[in-house]
């Protein structure tokens, strides 16, 4: 397959960095994505979670304006928690936060991990 001029190959769009074709003036924003490395960090959690019976599926959704991890216990239902990543509030309240499925945050902040370590406090005790 070639390509030709100005194709990109869709392994060159990298969302949010600030480089490539997202930062040309007139160009059209790319979407926000996730690192590699908050992917692993989200989705180390959701395996602990799955593991231990609490979460069962999860949806990732890629906007113009922010990145959206969204957990499952039911596929058939409202997520139970959305982890966003809107990068427009960086300076101000964090750019990331944790949703409950009634639309309250959880949790703001400026790092991942702290976010997502009020998810891993959240946990459904059995109670006989």
């Amino acid at each position: 397959m070639s390509l030709e001029c100005g194709d990109n190959e869709p392994s060159e769009f990298r969302g949010g960095d600030g480089a490539g074709p997202a930062a040309l003036p007139g160009a059209t924003p790319a979407r926000v994505t996730f690192s590699r490395r908050e992917l692993s960090r989200i989705l180390g959690l959701y395996g602990r979670k799955v593991a231990s019976g609490e979460w069962r599926d999860y949806a990732i959704d890629f906007h113009k304006d922010r990145a959206v991890f969204s957990v499952f216990r039911r596929t058939t239902e409202v997520p139970l928690y959305r982890i966003e990543k809107n990068p427009r509030l960086a300076r101000r309240q964090g750019a990331w936060r944790v949703v409950s499925a009634t639309g309250l945050i959880v949790k703001m902040g400026h790092e991942l991990d702290r976010v997502l370590r009020e998810l891993d406090k959240v946990s459904l005790r059995v109670v006989s």
